[in-house]
């Protein structure tokens, strides 16, 4: 995936609706106050949509589980299932994503580059949130990747 694609899972891609870019000054510094507190925002409010979403699975799952008499009816409702708890199990990595970045919020590491120490940028970071590098390493990254075929 390239640093600026997004994954296609409607739950899994930035996030909140309703969040107005953040307004950048000419000379303001990076990651002030307000900034952190837009992207706290942001981040605490796509965390709790996913939350709701895994609310609303398990719940789901527990009305609809049935034993089907018919075997098809039965595979059908297994492969279902397969398939939300695969996408619940990205979502739980996202939000380990998502708690690691409100705690560099909290240390003070928010939107550095955790390889070069480079500022990552407001856009590319509220384009994705839990971003830990900048394009170019990010980038690097990826042709290392496959390069090694990865």
């Amino acid at each position: 995936m390239a640093a600026t694609d997004q994954p296609s899972q409607s739950s899994i891609h930035p996030p909140v609706k309703g969040f107005e870019p953040y307004p950048i000054r000419e000379g303001e510094e990076y990651m002030n106050p307000a900034q952190q507190a837009h992207f706290r925002a942001i981040l605490q409010a796509w965390k709790r949509e996913l939350m709701e979403e895994v609310d609303r699975t398990l719940h789901h799952m527990q009305d609809e589980a049935a034993n089907f008499p018919d075997p098809n009816d039965r595979a059908s409702q297994e492969s279902d299932f397969s398939l939300e708890l695969r996408t619940r199990d990205r979502e739980r990595k996202l939000l380990k994503k998502i708690d690691e970045a409100l705690s560099a919020l909290d240390a003070g590491d928010y939107g550095y580059c955790e390889s070069c120490g480079v500022e990552i940028g407001i856009r590319r970071l509220e384009a994705r949130p839990t971003a830990t590098q900048c394009v170019d390493c990010k980038t690097l990254d990826e042709i290392r990747e496959r390069q090694m075929g990865g």
